[in-house]
């Protein structure tokens, strides 16, 4: 019992004494610094941040040059650099999407109805009359005992499949509403690739895929970036692409299948279609090597400096592309100037600290999200720490702008015991955490902490809160709903000083703080939970 007794007193002793230190230092966090950062990564001379143009060198050397200010220790050896290899590639159909059949044609319209790309490095991608079919949601999935394409011989053929998976029509599969990673586009396209088909074109639906075609649009309406593999990429398909499902109406009749061939495919057991149709479009490619870069900054921990913990935020955005409302800018004020703000307000606070805490803290601004977690991946193959000793990753993507909340959503509840950590801090500030609202739109997969978790590394990815104070019940959904619907990924993705409300984003950059400080400062290593994807991997 005296034991028993003194390591509780013991164990008090020290959270009083982080909780003192955590105070000291948490203040330094504020709306000032928060919006001074934004202000400057999401104005028009920062070009919308997109790698590989001057947008990439304004942002990285601004942050740089924050991290050396503050005095934290370059994360690449000598350098606050880490170089990430990657290629651009513009791809640009020839002419429109032609489909043709036995009873006639159907001709879709570049940007409208479709749009593709490329991953391969070559001037010049080719389909010239392949055969078209569908194949339901293009899922393997042996622990679902989900097949798609079960006795089907792709090669050379072009796949059409819908976008996220069987469980969000059907609660009784799969993880039901909760998107599984079988549901990101990432993933067909990979599939696809592994089953050695030629092209595939995912059926674009707003509820399913949770944002709207002209998301799809504007992201595939410029050059896309890729990292450089020693293969040129040719291991992946020829083309990708996706089609609305107006679009996919059209191929459906004129392939005299019914409609009802999209909701067949989400029963158990379901077989692929051969549509009897050829598609044909030829995609010309504008190449460009070059390397982009992550940034990195090291506060050295005093005990255990060889494990840590990482804040993670994405620096880049989409850059200056199609004119809407005669704004070609995408500044990316949300997305992800917000994160990198509160990234730099995170050293801040941690370099305020009277004594550094036991373990390192790595403060990673990464490259290359908007086109597929790419500076992450590099990363989580090219880490500075080891895996097995990096304890987790705190992501900061897409920031509360609209006030203080009583709750915080943890995105991908139910994955780690970093839920437990978020839940203690938010309730030091008399908050609490909630699952996110639409799991069906399978956030967890759409951000740089996805990499480290494929890798076994826990992540925290929340988002804000919707019970706003000071407003009625469903206010805060329609604020997070209006962005998504009219500035998410456009022009209109930009600073307003006049209408965001800071004090919600300082709460939430504040409990991130409270929770990386904790981790640093504990023995202990966050476990997966029973039952989540990614365990054995930790393994």
């Amino acid at each position: 019992m005296k034991a028993t007794i003194t390591f509780t007193l013991a164990g008090l002793l020290l959270a009083l004494q982080l909780a003192a230190q955590d105070s000291a230092a948490i203040k330094a966090i504020h709306a000032a610094g928060l919006s001074q950062h934004i202000k400057m990564l999401a104005s028009d001379a920062f070009e919308g941040r997109k790698p590989f143009t001057r947008g990439e060198d304004s942002s990285i050397r601004y942050i740089a040059a924050q991290f050396r200010q503050l005095g934290l220790r370059p994360g690449n050896g000598n350098s606050y650099y880490q170089e990430v290899p990657m290629v651009s590639i513009g791809s640009k159909p020839a002419s429109n999407l032609e489909i043709k059949g036995a009873k006639g044609a159907v001709t879709l319209q570049y940007l409208d109805e479709f749009v593709a790309g490329s991953r391969r490095i070559v001037p010049e991608v080719s389909l010239s009359g392949t055969e078209l079919v569908f194949a339901g949601y293009g899922i393997v999935a042996p622990e679902y005992n989900w097949n798609d394409y079960k006795g089907l011989d792709v090669k050379g053929k072009t796949v059409i499949v819908l976008i996220n998976d069987p469980g969000f029509a059907d609660s009784t599969l799969f993880k039901g509403r909760t998107m599984t990673y079988y549901g990101r586009w990432t993933y067909k396209f990979e599939e696809a690739s592994r089953q050695g088909a030629t092209g595939v074109i995912i059926i674009h639906e707003t509820a399913a895929a949770s944002y709207p075609w002209k998301v799809v649009r504007s992201g595939w309406s410029n050059s896309k970036l890729y990292l450089q593999t020693a293969d040129n990429n040719r291991q992946r398909t020829a083309l990708e692409g996706w089609i609305t499902q107006e679009a996919a109406g059209k191929i459906f009749q004129l392939a005299g299948v019914s409609p009802d061939i999209m909701q067949q495919a989400r029963t158990p057991g379901f077989k692929a279609v051969d549509l009897h149709l050829r598609t044909s479009v030829t995609l010309h490619n504008s190449i460009k090597r070059s390397t982009s870069h992550n940034v990195l900054g090291i506060l050295p921990g005093r005990s255990r400096p060889q494990e840590c913990v990482v804040y993670s935020a994405h620096w880049d955005h989409f850059g200056i592309g199609e004119t809407v409302r005669g704004d070609s800018i995408y500044n990316g004020a949300v997305d992800n100037a917000t994160g990198c703000a509160g990234l730099l307000e995170l050293a801040t606070a941690f370099t305020k600290l009277p004594v550094a805490p036991e373990r390192s803290v790595l403060f990673l601004s990464v490259t290359g999200e908007e086109q597929g977690l790419l500076g992450s991946e590099y990363y989580a193959t090219h880490p500075v720490f080891p895996l097995d000793k990096t304890v987790a990753d705190i992501n900061l993507d897409v920031l509360n702008t609209f006030g203080c909340t009583k709750d915080v959503t943890v995105i991908g509840m139910g994955q780690s015991e970093l839920d437990e950590y978020a839940g203690r801090s938010a309730a030091r500030q008399g908050r609490i955490t909630v699952p996110e609202a639409n799991p069906e739109g399978g956030w967890f997969f759409r951000s740089d902490h996805f990499n480290f978790a494929k890798k076994g590394v826990p992540g925290l990815y929340i988002g804000a809160g919707t019970n706003a104070i000071g407003h009625e019940q469903g206010w805060g959904k329609e604020q997070i709903a209006a962005y998504n619907r009219l500035r998410y990924h456009s022009p209109a993705d930009e600073f307003d000083p006049a209408t965001w409300v800071m004090d919600g984003m300082v709460e939430d950059v504040r409990l991130l703080f409270d929770v990386g400080y904790h981790l640093s400062n504990e023995k202990n290593f966050p476990v997966w939970k029973q039952g989540s994807e990614f365990k054995a991997y930790r393994k």
